[in-house]
């Protein structure tokens, strides 16, 4: 495709706004959730302890779908597949809020995130073919500021909503804002298509299908007609569909994810840190707004506020990585603060409804600062040896690993608190215990994940961190 520079004023003035409205939606839809999930699971007869699936749903089918959008937007037109995303974006919003049963709020968040999965790539992608390289970075940036902002807001308006109106109203809040985006992308988006390879459908069913399965044992393990001769047979699903994955990949000429990008010896450990690490970490802002309201009894918007010092902690503290692993390097970096995030997860065992709110808010700035080091880290190591040749299909497998991770963290954080609930009787204080538990058990398996980066060069990701030429200076 030969790339055009856009001439249009107006669309250079209004479509990196577009693209900060879709990347808003859809941060402020992945944290502002979060605080209503005990007012949901009281509207809906169900236990606050067993709404992850909600979330489940959500980030499953996002990183299912994620390397499809970029294949239908070339094949199609940014514009018209970036439109029928928010459309499908905003119908899953407006079905969440009609929904009478968790199954039907479940099927209303995964039409949701089939809009999700598209919306925020292929505005990316749109900017990407709109803006020559000299101007294509200030507008990355300009477009990445409201992704920051989103956590920041989410919790508190969730709360807001829940408290002062209804839950419903966490998901009606994105209709009018879809509408807007609709009509303002009718009227500036470019309608970019480009050649396209055929699209690996085989692979995609067996790499969704593996990951699917095993996703269903860690969320329904303990449902009424989740039998154990079921359990073994999804197991054993999900491990033929992987290794009949890694089969086909071999043997095929365009595969879904090139199994040559394993190779990369920092794109390998940071995709598996991240999806490592997070089985523990990924927890956490479920754990957090549940352990406030479900066990101490806050309100959902003092819930809200609660969470503010934590996204605060971490916006501010993502000035600082650069610097830190420039003097420590990757490897260091990561390893020390891995086992430092472990033993913080692993504090909140120690809290009680007893403990003043300030220690609680001190916990909160740690865990966002040490947060904003581990995921921008390992981020930045997974790309760092990636050339031109292999970029967009490393870049494309991380977004899959971080999608993937955050599913199986809160599926697996989950699976914790019910493990516990079951040899608890009572509320109160056997309630908080559920959770000290589960913060133990996650912040122990954090600080093992530490042991991936131990497999990390020394020198591993100088050429991104630029640690060679800050020795020298």
């Amino acid at each position: 495709m030969k790339v055009e520079v856009i001439q249009d004023p107006r669309i250079r003035k209004y479509l990196p706004w577009l693209g900060a409205l879709a990347i808003f939606m859809q941060a402020l839809d992945g944290t502002i959730l979060n605080t209503g999930l005990p007012s949901i699971a009281k509207s809906l007869g169900e236990s606050p302890l067993q709404m992850q699936s909600i979330i489940v749903s959500y980030t499953l089918t996002v990183a299912l779908l994620i390397p499809l959008s970029g294949w239908l937007a070339d094949r199609f037109g940014t514009k018209r597949v970036f439109i029928t995303a928010v459309v499908l974006f905003t119908l899953g919003s407006l079905f969440c809020s009609f929904s009478n049963t968790l199954d039907q709020l479940i099927l209303s968040r995964i039409i949701q995130a089939v809009g999700g999965s598209m919306m925020v790539p292929v505005a990316r992608l749109t900017l990407i073919y709109a803006y020559p390289k000299n101007q294509l970075l200030s507008v990355i940036n300009f477009i990445t500021i409201p992704a920051l902002i989103g956590p920041m807001l989410g919790p508190t308006a969730g709360g807001f909503l829940v408290e002062k109106f209804s839950w419903h109203w966490i998901f009606l809040i994105n209709v009018p804002v879809g509408i807007i985006a609709v009509i303002v992308a009718n009227k500036i988006i470019p309608n970019y298509t480009n050649s396209v390879k055929k699209f690996d459908i085989l692979g995609w069913v067996l790499f969704s299908g593996g990951l699917t399965s095993i996703t269903l044992v860690i969320e329904r393990w303990n449902s009424a007609g989740m039998s154990f001769s079921i359990i073994l047979l999804l197991i054993l699903v999900s491990i033929l569909a992987i290794v009949g994955y890694i089969y086909h990949a071999k043997k095929v000429e365009h595969p879904l994810i090139k199994l040559s990008l394993f190779k990369i010896q920092t794109l390998k450990i940071g995709l598996i840190g991240n999806l490592i690490t997070r089985f523990g970490i990924g927890g956490m802002p479920l754990m957090i707004p549940l352990l406030l309201q479900v066990g101490f009894g806050y309100s959902p918007f003092y819930a809200g506020l609660m969470m503010i010092p934590q996204a605060l902690s971490n916006l501010v503290c993502r000035n600082f990585v650069v610097p830190i692993v420039k003097k420590y390097g990757y490897r260091n970096t990561l390893l020390t603060n891995t086992i430092l995030l472990g033993i913080l997860i692993s504090i909140f065992f120690f809290i009680t409804s007893n403990t003043p709110y300030w220690v609680i808010i001190i916990l909160m700035v740690a865990n966002g600062a040490f947060n904003a080091i581990q995921f921008t880290s390992m981020n930045t190591i997974s790309l760092a040896d990636l050339d031109k040749t292999n970029s967009s299909d490393g870049n494309s497998l991380l977004s899959v690993t971080q999608q993937l991770a955050i599913s199986l963290g809160i599926s697996l954080a989950a699976m914790f608190l019910l493990l516990f609930q079951e040899s608890a009787v009572g509320h109160g204080s056997q309630t908080i215990a559920v959770f000290r538990y589960s913060f133990l058990v996650m912040g122990v398996m954090t600080i093992f994940s530490s042991a991936i980066f131990l497999k990390l060069n020394k020198d591993a990701g100088e050429s991104m961190s630029g640690k060679r030429k800050y020795d020298q200076q």
